[in-house]
Formats: C-alpha cells, structure tokens, sequence
C-alpha cells in the first residue's frame, strides 16, 4: 500500500513505525528537516520538506499512486486542507485525518466531512482516545488494558498476573476447576515481551501478562478470580495540564462514583485555562514534583495518580514519585518505543503507550478486511479485530477449521442472535455472525486474505 503521512511529530512518527512493519511504501512530509531525518535515519521512507496542505509538496510525495492519505500535523487546517486537495487533485481512495479541536469535533458539524464537503473518511483525535483508554483502566482497578467490543456486551481485559494470583500453575484445562465462576477466553500470552496463543496445557507463571475476553456482567467475577480485586478508584491527581488532562478531567467530572479529581500543572496559563472550563477539579498550579504541593494535594491519600505530560521520563518519575508518597496506583503515559521495555507494570503501575492507542484508531481504515472494530495490542504483540458475516462472505457456512486460520491467529468469539459463543474449530460460521478474531502480527496479512 502507498501511504503519505503528513507531519512527522510525536504523532506522526508512531504511524510511520507501526506502518513501516507492513511492507508499505511510505513518504511523509513534514515542514521541519530534523524531525524527517530522524524518520529517515530509523525506517526506510521518502521524506519531502513542506505544506503538506500545498499540491505540489503532495505530488511530490506521490500522491498520484497513493492508496492512503494520513494526515496527523499539529495543525487541524492543514490535516483537512490536505485530505481535500489529495481526494480532489489527486483521488487518493482513502484519507484520515487527525483534529484535536473539540469545535471541528462536535457532532453537530458531522455532515462536513464527506465526498461532497471536506473529504475525509475517518476522523482521528489522539488525545480523546488516550483519555478513554486512560478513564476505562481507571474505571477497572487491576487492569492493564480495556477494550471494548459488541456494544460493549464483551470486553478484552489485560493483567499482569502477581505472585498472589490464585491461577498460576494451574493449566488453562482445569482452571474452571479452581475457580468455577471465572467465564473467560483467553486471547494471548505475554511472557519476557513475546506474545503467544496458549494452549489447554499451558500455566501461567508470576509477571505473565493475560489478554482475556469476557462478558460486561462476568467483569467483576474474572477481577476476583485472579486476585486482583481492588478498591474502587475515587480520588484522582492528573500530572499535567494538556488537552489530554482536560478530556480525562471532564470524564471524571460526569462519573458520580470520583470523589475528588486534581491537576498539578506548572504552566499558569494553561493552569489558568483549566480552572475556567473544568467546574468539578481542582487545578494546583506548581512543580510537579515539589514535596510542597505533592503534600497540598493529599498524594498519600490518592487512590490513582496518571501522568499525561510530553515527556515520558516526567511521567514515569512522576508516577515513581507517587507511589513512594503513598498513591495507590499509578499511570504513566508514553510517547517513545524506547519506554517498551519498561512496560513491566509492576505492581499497581501502569504505563500505556500512546502510539498502541493511536493506531488502534486507524486500524479498520488500513485492512483490507471487512472490520467494524480493531485494536493493537501493543509492542507488536498483535490485532483484534470485530467483523460481521455479511451475506455476500466466502466464509459463511464454512466450519472454522475449514478456514486455514494461520498459526498465532484464532476466532476467540462469536456473538450469534445476542448470544456468546466460546467456539472450537468444527463450529460453522453463519450469515450475521459477529466474531472476534486475535492475530498475531507475523499472521495478519495471511488473515486478510482469508476474510478480505
């Protein structure tokens, strides 16, 4: 696939790198020489310097031959300008665009982006969907991650499993033996950052890593099953007061179950921002790490602390901080592939990546296949994907094994007349079918093929 990827920000760069595993032809462009030679110098990919919203810098990018537009500037105008120009000089077949303005976001001004207005298929907001992925890991003390599927009849949770989990060393074959109210699919494995799919056979082991699906009403009972029930999270203090600590501020505001929401910021202005448009949160400007204002905030008395600031090793300090000043929990978020290693979660510490967040996003738009939802897994761990059965599929009536799923790659659910279904491989598929489907990064281009 051609892609252009307009701007090479923070943004930017985690889309080249995720796209660059895909065997893509990639070019993007970018007004600031050093951040495309930094490009240049990690992934193999055209650079051109310029507007990525001017024709020429887009024909010079290759936008006659372009399967994909993703524009992702800082700038909201460019990204549409760019996604206009490309569909109408060039008819570039699909284009996305990033806008962080919560003005372009209202839905009121949906019918906008079309082919008849501003042609734009898919709209992005990074920081919208770093607060969701945030408030959802809030909202389930214990976990890892929390993804959503089937109107959210279905969730895929992850936890790190601690030394005190109930489950470890049991074999997945018996484990409803050792804990009868635990109704749960297991996805994948992550062990010492490799991802596999387990077998009946397998145990898992302290610091594993579990992808698992469950029900909404099952969420509670899986939690305990694993030991890792936790008080409901209240009290919360955001580092950082960017756009991202003001969509997170304003969930927490709506949820009637937080006592006591605050931002430490050390910008006065965006402080001064903050304070006038969140009516519910308390915004503390100062230095973050300041034994004075920590103490002013009630840190050891905080049930979470999450850390959203531009720079990773203030939020992972931030968040070390916390913990030793008594918070329950933490969160840090992460902009840089060279935090990978450090997602360890040890503990009540949790790090999510920006870039997993993201390109989850755009995920759909990128695959061939049919999808209504999709997730990254992160580090390259995999995809999960919803698809329908639609009447017109090649795969309708055929039984699961009859697929030749690769390895690394399984149908994990199927959602049939409002009913879930743990499925095995002599199951038939039918017309009207949800299913969910896990892959392994090494097998998704085979998975295409099979429900392109």
């Amino acid at each position: 696939m051609k892609i252009i990827v307009c701007g090479a920000g923070r943004i930017g760069k985690s889309m080249v790198g995720y796209l660059s595993h895909g065997n893509n032809d990639i070019s993007v462009i970018d007004t600031d020489r050093r951040r495309l030679d930094e490009i240049s110098k990690e992934w193999d990919v055209m650079t051109v310097i310029g507007n990525a919203a001017h024709p020429d810098i887009l024909e010079k990018s290759g936008a006659e031959n372009a399967d994909l537009i993703l524009a992702v500037t800082n700038n909201d105008e460019v990204n549409m300008i760019a996604c206009q120009v490309a569909d109408y000089l060039f008819n570039v077949r699909k284009k996305i665009s990033r806008i962080d303005s919560t003005a372009y976001l209202n839905p009121l001004w949906c019918p906008l982006y079309n082919e008849h207005h501003i042609a734009i298929d898919l709209l992005i907001s990074p920081d919208v969907e770093v607060a969701e992925a945030i408030y959802n890991i809030i909202k389930i003390p214990g976990t890892t991650s929390v993804m959503s599927f089937m109107d959210k009849k279905l969730y895929l949770l992850s936890i790190r499993c601690p030394e005190s989990c109930p489950l470890l060393r049991i074999p997945l074959a018996n484990i409803e033996m050792a804990a009868p109210d635990l109704k749960m699919v297991p996805v994948c494995v992550v062990r010492n950052n490799k991802s596999f799919i387990p077998n009946n056979e397998f145990s898992l082991e302290a610091e594993d890593e579990i992808f698992f699906l469950v029900e909404e009403k099952e969420i509670d009972d899986a939690i305990h099953a694993f030991g890792m029930d936790r008080p409901s999270n209240e009290k919360i203090i955001i580092f950082g007061g960017n756009q991202i600590a003001f969509l997170l501020a304003q969930k927490l505001e709506e949820d009637d179950n937080i006592t006591s929401c605050k931002i430490i910021d050390e910008d006065v202005e965006s402080s001064k921002r903050l304070a006038m448009r969140l009516n519910n949160t308390t915004v503390i400007n100062g230095e973050m790490l300041s034994d004075a204002i920590l103490e002013d905030s009630g840190i050891d008395t905080v049930d979470v602390t999450v850390s959203v600031t531009l720079k990773d090793k203030d939020n992972l300090l931030a968040s070390l901080i916390a913990r030793k000043s008594g918070a329950r929990s933490t969160i840090s978020l992460v902009n840089s592939k060279a935090y990978n290693n450090l997602v360890s979660n040890v503990s009540d510490s949790v790090i999510v990546d920006n870039s997993t967040v993201t390109v989850s996003g755009i995920l759909k738009e990128l695959r061939k296949s049919k999808i209504t939802k999709a997730y990254s897994l992160g580090r390259g761990f995999g995809e999960i994907w919803e698809l329908k059965i639609d009447e017109d599929s090649l795969i309708a009536g055929k039984k699961i094994i009859e697929l030749e799923l690769p390895e690394n790659s399984k149908i994990c659910a199927i959602c049939r007349d409002d009913e879930i279904i743990c499925p095995t491989i002599y199951d038939r598929l039918q017309e009207g079918d949800i299913i969910i489907l896990f892959s392994s990064s090494r097998a998704i281009k085979k998975v295409e093929k099979i429900f392109a």
